[in-house]
């Protein structure tokens, strides 16, 4: 009889959006003729920069003639997509890679669920406690996540992160080996400034940590304080592994790409004391684990980097965090406690009268028609919180924070 990998059993069967459907799902087959305003949205609402939709356009023609066809590409990636990334590092934040640092992926959660394979089940993992389940998930299938008790993963470190420390990860207090850190953060929208990033940045060199850097977000950063990518840090190449989405400022997030920066100086160790290049661990698994990704996708990715591109991704940009502001500021006006909405499309806020966050998920359901994301799916600890996001259509949300004002 075949065996079962047993981590795969411990994971729920399902996914928090799921959940949420399910119960979206329920009320409008009792509400049929109901308006339902979704302004918890995790994906863009707007459509894709037109370059980048001609050049996909042009890359399918490409395939249909004999002198342009292609197969199977590069596995790291083509070369005009990573010479694009190499050029935007260089002139947006004053570093440089060699070409082999840069391995292009279907999008940030392929790599977030694989990085912890090229390193060993011993490592010591922590994740910022609100949990972005993609880190916790990814740490339980891989073996690294022990047993779960009260709601935590035995062999997991949870970082302080909540309403004490204004939604920002701490320090750890022991000694860890993997780090997960997003910036601006994934669940909350808050975000670290460099000079906190910097302490990251040392704690990780001093104990031979590796941080894994979620900057899908970064290019929501208003605030000159916060840095766009970690390789900003003075030693981040020597402690860091970068991961970046074209998903959530230019709508890829149907085409799916993204990339990966594994520097050349990082290392890891061997049971016997040798040292070993990470980014060669990486494109071991990258050779391995995938045949690259498409060449239509990599062509619209490449088209994102020219100037009316760039434009039309600002103007996008854009839209969502003046919903993120308006949502801000109605919350904050009728009195709720709120993180967030200022460097990401992501608000974070506290639900009154004690409500537990699906109690509260299931009141904006059923008596207002507004779905939100409920903060039990990010971790136990966040049970009396809530998260809006400014992914939503602009008609929708103004018209669904009027019903709010008008009910609370």
């Amino acid at each position: 009889m075949v065996l079962a990998n047993e981590n795969y059993i411990k994971l729920s069967d399902s996914h928090y959006i799921e959940d949420i459907e399910k119960r979206v799902n329920a009320y409008k087959i009792l509400h049929p003729n109901e308006k339902i305003y979704r302004i918890g949205a995790i994906s863009p609402s707007l459509p894709l920069p037109l370059d980048a939709v001609k050049s996909m356009q042009r890359a399918v023609e490409d395939l249909s003639t004999i002198n342009e066809f292609r197969g199977y590409g590069p596995a790291q990636g083509y070369d005009f997509l990573i010479d694009k990334i190499l050029k935007e590092y260089r002139s947006n934040f004053a570093v440089s890679f060699e070409k082999e640092c840069v391995f292009v992926s279907s999008g940030s959660t392929t790599d977030l669920a694989n990085i912890t394979n090229i390193v060993s089940s011993d490592n010591i993992v922590a994740i910022a406690d609100t949990i972005d389940p993609a880190y916790e998930n990814t740490t339980v299938l891989n073996g690294h996540a022990g047993k779960l008790k009260n709601g935590k993963w035995s062999n997991l470190v949870y970082l302080q992160c909540n309403e004490s420390t204004n939604f920002l990860p701490q320090l750890p207090t022991e000694r860890v080996d993997v780090i997960f850190l997003s910036n601006p953060n994934n669940v909350t929208g808050t975000a670290i400034k460099r000079s906190d990033l910097k302490r990251w940045v040392d704690y990780a060199a001093e104990n031979e940590s590796l941080i894994i850097y979620d900057a899908s977000f970064q290019a929501f950063i208003k605030d000159e304080n916060i840095p766009g990518s970690i390789y900003e840090i003075k030693g981040a190449k020597k402690v860091a592994i970068e991961i970046r989405s074209f998903s959530k400022d230019a709508s890829f997030a149907a085409v799916r790409c993204g990339f990966t920066i594994v520097p050349n100086e990082l290392q890891a160790c061997t049971f016997g004391g040798k040292y070993v290049p990470i980014n060669r661990l990486w494109k071991k698994l990258i050779q391995n684990y995938t045949n690259g990704v498409s060449y239509i996708s990599q062509r619209g990715a490449e088209a994102l980097f020219t100037r009316k591109s760039k434009t039309e991704i600002s103007e996008l940009v854009n839209y969502y965090m003046i919903n993120a502001s308006l949502i801000r500021e109605e919350l904050n006006a009728m009195g709720y406690r709120v993180f967030g909405g200022q460097n990401s499309p992501y608000i974070w806020f506290k639900i009154p009268n004690s409500n537990t966050s699906w109690k509260f998920f299931l009141h904006l359901l059923h008596d207002l028609g507004i779905v939100g994301t409920p903060g039990i799916v990010f971790g136990p600890e966040n049970d009396r919180y809530m998260r809006f996001s400014g992914y939503c259509n602009r008609n929708d949300l103004i018209a669904a924070l009027k019903i709010m004002k008008n009910n609370f």
